[in-house]
C-alpha cells in the first residue's frame, strides 16, 4: 500500500502544498499598448453628462471588474454597454488616474 503523498502525486497534487508542476498559468496578458479614450457625452441623455471610456480590451470580465472599481472610486452609478464603460457625471480625471495606474495610455477626447 502506498503512502498518501504518493497517491496525491498520482492524482496531480504535490504534498508540499504548492501547485503541481504540470499546471499551466491561464492568466491572459492585457494589451495596454493601444490608447484608451475617455469622453464626456450629453447627447441623447436629456442634458445629463456621462463619462464614456472607449477602446478597452474586449474582455467582459475585465470590463465588469474595471466598471465596478470605477463606480466605487467615483461613488457614482455606471454600467458596461457595447464594450464601453459609462459612468454618471464628469468622472474623467478619476477615470484617467485609475486607468493609468492599471498601465493604460489614456487620452481625454471630446468636450
Amino acid at each position: 500500500m502506498s503512502s498518501l503523498s504518493d497517491q496525491l502525486k498520482n492524482l496531480g497534487f504535490e504534498s508540499s502544498g504548492g501547485p503541481a508542476e504540470n499546471e499551466v498559468n491561464t492568466a491572459t496578458a492585457i494589451d495596454t499598448s493601444t490608447p484608451v479614450r475617455i469622453q464626456r457625452q450629453t447627447k441623447g441623455r436629456k442634458g445629463k453628462g456621462v463619462t464614456v471610456i472607449l477602446d478597452l480590451p474586449e474582455d467582459p470580465k475585465l470590463l465588469a471588474d474595471y466598471a465596478k472599481q470605477l463606480r466605487k472610486i467615483c461613488s457614482v452609478g455606471g454600467s458596461v454597454k457595447d464594450q464601453t464603460i459609462e459612468l454618471q457625471g464628469d468622472q474623467r480625471d478619476a477615470s484617467k488616474a485609475f486607468l493609468e495606474q492599471q498601465g493604460f495610455k489614456v487620452k481625454l477626447a471630446g468636450g
